[in-house]
């Protein structure tokens, strides 16, 4: 038996615009160009190849409101750009490699798995919204951080203190943030 409201409901909030394949497209570009703007927000820290950044807030945003397919093409696109020479990575940087390119492959499967749990409805609330940020930031750590302490040669306490430990306060305020906006764009939607 069907149900009476068969409407579909949208699954991220890109779903809300109209379906074609030229949204899709510009959804996929706008996520990366959005990226490649964010990580002009950046600056040195004292002692760590990897600067801080606006890129991983973009990232998870990015993965929530394209869902998984949308938001993994638009961080593989973000990446493969920055590696063919446009300067975006962060503090106008391109190419291949160096001590912070891990954190920048880590952002497809990031932007992949947020996406997804955006997709089961995990940035609709404060909590779920949290939890799914949080796991988004773990994976890019989880790639970012082996590629710092391979290029720079570190042992992993170094490493650590260089590529997670400065970052995890920042990281905690974009997730309050990203908390904040996601819920609330949905109950905007709702109206």
């Amino acid at each position: 038996m069907a149900n009476a409201s068969s409407v579909a409901r949208p699954a991220v909030l890109s779903d809300l615009i109209p379906a074609s394949r030229v949204r899709d497209v510009a959804l996929v570009v706008g996520g990366a160009v959005l990226t490649g703007l964010a990580a002009q927000l950046s600056f040195p820290l004292p002692g760590s190849p990897v600067p801080v950044s606006g890129q991983p807030f973009a990232v998870l945003l990015v993965g929530a409101a394209l869902g998984m397919n949308r938001a993994t093409l638009s961080m593989a696109l973000y990446m493969l750009v920055g590696v063919a020479g446009v300067p975006w990575f962060a503090a106008g940087a391109s190419g291949f490699g160096g001590a912070s390119f891990g954190y920048i492959i880590g952002f497809i499967p990031a932007a992949a798995i947020v996406g997804k749990l955006a997709e089961r409805g995990g940035d609709r609330t404060v909590p779920r919204t949290i939890g799914t940020m949080i796991l988004g930031n773990l994976v890019i750590y989880a790639f970012g951080l082996p590629v710092l302490i391979s290029v720079a040669q570190l042992d992993l306490a170094t490493g650590l203190a260089l590529g997670v430990v400065p970052f995890l306060l920042g990281d905690a305020v974009k997730i309050v943030i990203a908390a904040g906006l996601l819920p609330a764009a949905w109950k905007l939607s709702r109206r």
